[in-house]
């Protein structure tokens, strides 16, 4: 019997095998020229579905315009060689870059480098279909020629050079600026590098800027946030200050209106809390995700294995100078929402401890009038019923001196007065018994 050992695998077990295969680098000899775009489409409260769907259909519109059939609506990478360029597309989370290479006939100056760039190739409304949506533009030039410090301040407009030694198989030179067309610009030179190991050299040089835009995207909203978080924390001090009034006053006894206070303040902390619940929610995912591509800026250039070109500071060097703060400002902002989210969260518990104790107050009052209130209709019941024993037996003895009298006129010898006389001790025993009895079998 033969057996079928694909049946074996989990579902998952092909797509993740290739998913670490599913993004190589591109192949290049020099002299390259290169052109890199990283889009940026998404809009707030887009899925990755939608995004997804929108940065295919820019690519296949690229496709169709070389009579070059589009990838699955479902890829996230396409390579295709259109004879003039290469394209290599790579579709992220939040963006699609699409690489542009071209191969030179033969080397040029590296002044005259970005003259000729494979973009040319591109038609001009597919361009202008990505208007708005470009994070990074940079072009690269990888060629053997060399070139000394001073050519390469004259190729980067005397803007601050940064440039290193990349493990001793190349210098990579860049000034991370924009130039007046729009693109950064990168100049790699090959001092002995395999095809394999210029493309991973290039796609890390590449990453690092395209990564380095995307980190920022989270500045603008730390600084939007300042603001909002000065006017927070100024309406929590401002609360804090009444919950302070408030206590000096229960203190002295001059707070007629203290439960309303209470109930004021604590609406203003409850929608304190959901403004500061609102703001974080809004900046959660962008600071997050600055985080993440902060990361893997230094991953890359941990990966160049750099080595420092006297008088040129470093990638990590301009990085730690450049984009570190940014990054701390964003990290501080995120800190100072916790922070104020715990003060928030601690001034309502502290309110609705004051506000429960407040309530517990107005209950005892009310349980002491109440209990007031029972004593005294207690004290006035029994008054009652003492009227009551004088009241019935005034009319009961009445009526036995009627008795008495009528036996007397009916030939009995007895003495009326006397009988009434002896039944008047008598008949309020009876009458005060008879209503203590009464009254306790209605207690019961």
């Amino acid at each position: 019997m033969s057996i079928s050992h694909a049946t074996f695998n989990h579902a998952l077990r092909i797509p993740l095998a290739a998913e670490v295969h599913s993004r190589p680098s591109l192949r290049l000899n020099g002299p390259e020229t290169l052109t890199h775009l990283a889009v940026y489409a998404r809009e707030e409260g887009d899925a990755d579905a939608h995004q997804l769907a929108c940065q295919n259909q820019l690519l296949a519109g690229l496709c169709r315009h070389f009579g070059v059939a589009p990838p699955h609506p479902q890829a996230r990478y396409f390579f295709h060689d259109f004879g003039n360029f290469r394209l290599q597309w790579e579709s992220h989370t939040e963006f699609s870059t699409y690489t542009f290479a071209e191969q030179r006939a033969k080397p040029v100056a590296a002044e005259h480098a970005f003259e000729q760039v494979p973009l040319r190739h591109v038609p001009d409304e597919w361009l202008l279909s990505l208007e708005g949506t470009v994070m990074a533009a940079t072009h690269v030039t990888l060629q053997q020629v060399s070139a000394s410090l001073t050519e390469m301040r004259h190729v980067f407009a005397g803007n601050l050079l940064v440039g290193c030694d990349s493990q001793n198989f190349a210098k990579v030179w860049t000034d991370f600026a924009i130039a007046p067309d729009g693109f950064g610009r990168v100049v790699i030179q090959d001092l002995g590098m395999q095809y394999q190991q210029a493309g991973r050299l290039v796609q890390r040089v590449l990453e690092i800027e395209t990564y380095r835009m995307m980190a920022l995207l989270g500045l603008p909203q730390a600084q939007l946030a300042a603001p909002v978080l000065n006017g927070i924390e100024a309406d929590l001090a401002r609360l804090s200050a009444g919950m302070t009034d408030a206590g000096d006053a229960d203190a002295v006894g001059d707070a007629p209106d203290a439960p309303d206070d209470e109930r004021e303040l604590l609406h203003k902390i409850t929608v304190l809390a959901a403004r500061m619940e609102k703001l974080a929610l809004e900046n959660s995912y962008r600071f997050a995700a600055s985080k993440a591509y902060y990361r893997l800026v230094q991953a890359r250039i941990e990966e160049l294995r750099e080595t420092r070109i006297p008088g040129v500071p470093t990638i990590r060097e301009f990085m730690d100078r450049r984009l570190a703060p940014a990054m701390n400002t964003c990290e501080s902002t995120v800190r100072r929402q916790e922070a104020l989210a715990e003060r928030i969260g601690r001034t309502n518990d502290l309110l609705r401890t004051r506000v429960g104790i407040v309530q517990e107050q107005q209950n005892r009052r009310i349980l002491e009038s109440l209990n007031a209130r029972a004593a005294q209709q207690l004290r006035l019941q029994q008054a009652v019923e003492g009227l009551s024993v004088v009241a019935i037996s005034y009319y009961s003895i009445g009526l036995i001196a009627y008795a008495g009298k009528a036996m007397k006129a009916a030939g009995v010898p007895i003495n009326p007065d006397m009988v009434t006389g002896a039944a008047m001790p008598v008949m309020l025993a009876v009458v005060w018994l008879g209503l203590r009895r009464m009254h306790h079998h209605v207690s019961r």
